[in-house]
């Protein structure tokens, strides 16, 4: 499967979702973790690489729920937070552009 360049550019970032007790603050483990909500993705569709997070695989693992170290409302708030703390990296880094 073809990598986008900001999927690409997650490898060896720190953890944006950050989520306390859980994060590994491994660079090495991070992924653009995609934030899933209703009407931006479905069945066989990931939402758009603008709607995600880098993610340790700690944290990714909670956000997607593959571990229950917090409940799920608190995952999706830190994900959500993650998602713009990397957005605003990138509009900084001139990877993306803000209108």
């Amino acid at each position: 499967m073809k990598q986008s360049k900001l999927t690409k550019a997650a490898r060896g970032r720190e953890c944006q979702v950050r989520i306390p007790g859980v994060c590994n603050g491994n660079p090495e483990t991070t992924v653009l973790a995609h934030y899933r909500m209703s009407g931006t993705c479905g069945v066989g569709m990931k939402p758009n690489d603008l709607q995600g997070a880098w993610a340790c695989s700690a944290c990714h693992d909670a956000c997607d729920g593959r571990n229950q170290l917090i409940n799920r409302a608190e995952a999706r708030q830190y994900h959500a937070e993650g998602v713009m703390r990397t957005q605003a990296i990138l509009v900084a880094e001139g990877m993306v552009a803000a209108c």
